[in-house]
């Protein structure tokens, strides 16, 4: 259920309807906007008469929410959320890109790519220090000296940084080495992951699983935000269809839907979208076009020598010439890089 408070809501009259709701079972959430005061409640109170709300003082309407996702949702927050973090910022006008190596492997390697791809534009670096791979025998990732590297790399090049969290216990070990935490498609329902993450105040970029539909991604959303942390990202990385010549079939048409539906900013990933370097371009170009807020880019000075992720991985050139296309994009469609 929303509750909508009238322009002249006094704040008694906004705690008299939370402090209610609250008496009767209900969980509530309070965002403040230009105008007005939103309440959602949140719990299964279908018998509850929304009458009793509907006349309280300051009240202007009452909405049953029928969706399943209620903080995810447009009803909840009809405005488009911004996530700002350092100079990046996802939503609104400004379309950010996330860009750097599969996995951190040195420090050669880390800062030759944070370079690049600083100077080509992007805001934010993006690197694996855990690896969830689909062999047992293949690259893990560096760990701990993984994010230790992404931090000086990150500081050195003013570059937010963003990095792959796999369970509970590497939550509070990353905090100090990330800027963003990434929820990878094989733990999109790791409800208990989410939960955890819910109690962070660091923003959480979620990827779509292989095989979950655009509203199984907003519930998981759901579950970070009804946490309270509502600094979440969606990112569309591609979905597991009978097509088997791109690694997965990036889903363009899931970033308008989205949109639509939810508020929360999504971004696109071209890279495991397709799984091949020639096509990271086009389809980079064509989810900024159908109105993806950032992109996630996998880059490599030497990919035919990279531990992971090699053969989808643009050369730095590439990187820079790709940049050049999407300010283009953007400024056709009234955005621009930031």
């Amino acid at each position: 259920m929303v509750i909508v408070m009238k322009d002249n809501a006094t704040e008694s009259q906004i705690k008299a309807v939370s402090d209610r709701l609250e008496e009767i079972g209900f969980r509530v959430h309070k965002i403040v906007g230009v105008n007005r005061t939103i309440l959602g409640a949140l719990g299964d109170k279908r018998t509850v008469d929304l009458r009793q709300f509907q006349y309280s003082e300051g009240v202007h309407e009452v909405l049953r929410i029928t969706e399943p996702y209620k903080l995810a949702g447009r009803i909840f927050h009809p405005e488009d959320s911004v996530v700002e973090v350092k100079e990046a910022s996802f939503g609104g006008e400004r379309i950010s890109i996330m860009a750097g190596p599969c996995s951190i492997e040195s420090e050669e390697q880390l800062f030759t790519i944070a370079d690049a791809v600083k100077k080509a534009g992007a805001k934010v670096l993006r690197g694996g220090a855990f690896k969830p791979r689909t062999s047992p025998y293949t690259f893990q990732g560096l760990g701990l000296e993984g994010l230790k590297l992404m931090k000086q790399a990150g500081e050195q090049f003013g570059l937010a940084t963003i990095s792959e969290v796999m369970e509970i216990s590497q939550v509070e070990l990353m905090d100090q080495y990330v800027d963003i935490y990434q929820v990878g498609a094989r733990n999109m329902q790791n409800f208990s992951l989410l939960r955890e993450l819910g109690k962070s105040r660091k923003p959480v970029m979620l990827k779509r699983g292989m095989a979950a539909t655009i509203e199984e991604l907003l519930m998981a959303a759901e579950y970070i935000m009804a946490g309270n942390n509502y600094q979440v990202v969606l990112c569309e990385r591609g979905i597991r269809t009978f097509e088997n010549y791109t690694r997965n079939t990036l889903d363009i048409s899931a970033i308008p839907v989205a949109k639509k539906l939810s508020h929360i900013p999504i971004v696109a990933d071209p890279s495991h979208g397709t799984g091949r370097r020639d096509q990271v371009g086009p389809m980079a170009r064509a989810a900024v076009a159908a109105g993806a807020d950032g992109l996630i880019i996998e880059v490599h000075h030497k990919p035919e020598q990279a531990l992971s992720d090699g053969a989808q991985s643009l050369y730095p050139h590439q990187f820079t010439r790709l940049m050049e296309e999407l300010r283009m994009i953007a400024w056709a469609i009234g955005r621009e890089i930031n």
